[in-house]
This record gives structure tokens, sequence and C-alpha cells, in this order.
């Protein structure tokens, strides 16, 4: 058994950057080779994975999905587990992390919303001290998945390539905190003009750093040619109409 992660041990101290067990991989599983990917090679299940090491409470796992397959339900499982991954191997792996491995271990998983689970989406997940487990995506708030996890003893991150997500890939959670939050983002005024063209009215915004300083022309030819918002430089993943800036574009 691993050792016993006390709530007062240093969470400051330097950890392991988090990879995935190497042997300890659901049957349709493939890593790569530095452990950091996990791609789940054909039909919808078989694609459970761990955390190489036990993981902290208040400890962000951070992953971006890599791939989304249509023609499936549902999607990315997230959650921690009692059950050592150096004592599994993968015949003994069930299909699925729900229901199967929390029916056969001390296991609590959740399946993450929808709209959480799109290729390159960022998403964190963490239990506090309390056994809540969290998830968040991008800039977003965190969302509570479940209140039930026993905390005390050693849990290793478990997560299942499953249905819609084809491919992940952990991250590391500081460089995760570069996201801009929305809520942080200055909005463009009702009839200001977009800043690129100097012509049309803002009426946009890029997600997701959130930033609405432009017209629904130039956000596209942004989006196409660049993909990187002109103001931070963030990736952008989505160009959203501002319902409140869409008071017509200037003549």
């Amino acid at each position: 058994m691993g050792a016993r992660l006390s709530p007062e041990a240093n969470t400051e101290a330097p950890r392991e950057a988090l990879s995935f067990h190497g042997d300890a991989t659901g049957a349709q599983v493939h890593l790569d080779t530095l452990r950091c990917t996990a791609r789940r090679c054909a039909t919808f299940h078989d694609g459970i994975v761990f955390s190489q090491r036990p993981v902290w409470p208040g400890e962000r796992v951070a992953l971006r999905v890599l791939r989304h397959e249509d023609g499936w339900c549902g999607g990315l499982r997230v959650g921690f587990t009692r059950l050592d991954p150096a004592h599994v191997t993968t015949a003994c792996l069930p299909p699925f992390v729900c229901p199967d491995l929390e029916e056969q271990s001390p296991t609590w998983a959740a399946l993450l919303p929808e709209g959480y689970v799109r290729a390159g989406n960022v998403v964190c997940f963490w239990v506090n001290r309390r056994g809540w487990l969290f998830a968040k995506v991008n800039a977003g708030r965190p969302l509570l998945l479940r209140k039930d996890v026993l905390v005390g003893a050693p849990l290793w991150a478990v997560m299942d390539v499953y249905g819609t997500t084809k491919a992940i890939e952990l991250l590391d959670p500081k460089a995760t905190t570069s996201i801009p939050s929305e809520n942080a983002v200055p909005e463009a005024t009702p009839g200001e003009e977009c800043i690129i063209c100097f012509h049309h009215t803002a009426n946009t915004r890029l997600l997701p750093c959130g930033h609405s300083h432009f017209c629904a022309s130039c956000a596209w030819h942004i989006f196409r040619d660049t993909a990187r918002c002109p103001v931070c430089r963030w990736q952008i993943e989505e160009v959203v109409a501002v319902p409140s800036l869409k008071t017509g574009e200037g003549s």
C-alpha cells in the first residue's frame, strides 16, 4: 500500500509531474512514450487510465481533450480511486469506470457535461479535504460533481476515455492558470466600433478568453487565419454572438 497522506503534510513540497500509469490501462488505450497522452483505439469503452502517483486533496488534475468522436452518447468520466494502479492489470480492468470500477473498488467518478468535453477544452478536476469532487472547463466556474469521496488515504486520479471522448492529454496545472477569466475581461460597450475595421459594431465574443471588441466579419477572419485573440493571443476555440452588443452594424 502507498504512504498515507496526512492532512497536515506539506502540500507545497515539490511533486512529480502527473502522467498516466504505464501498465494499468483499459484494453483499448494507447499511451504515448511520455505517458501524457491517452488515446482509445476502438469501440466506445475500455478506456480507463490512472495517474502514476497519488493526488493530494486540492491538487488539480489538468487535461486537454484532444479528439472528439461523434456517434456515441456521453463522454469523459473523471474521479479518484483508492485502487493502487501498481496492483492492477489490463486484464482485470472492467470496461467502464461508472459503474463497474466503482462497484469493484473504492472509486468515485462522474460523467462530465457534454459542453466540457469538446476537442480543445482544458478540464481541471480535484477533490477537496471535505471529499467534494469538482471540475471546471477552461476559465469557467467550478462544477460540483459529487460530495462523497473518502479522503484520508491515498487517492489516484482515474479517467475514462469514454464515448465521444477519443483522446486526452495531461497538462501542467500551473500552465492552465494563464487562461483568462471571462469575468475579468473588459466588455465592449454597446455601439462600440470593432477594433479591427473601425467600421462595424463590436458584436461577438471570442472564447475562452472572452474578449468582445470585434464585429462578426473580423472575428471570423481572425478565427480562420490565426485562431488567436489579437488582444491576449489566447487560442480561440469559438466565436459567439453577444446579444447585448447586437445593435446593428455601423454604416
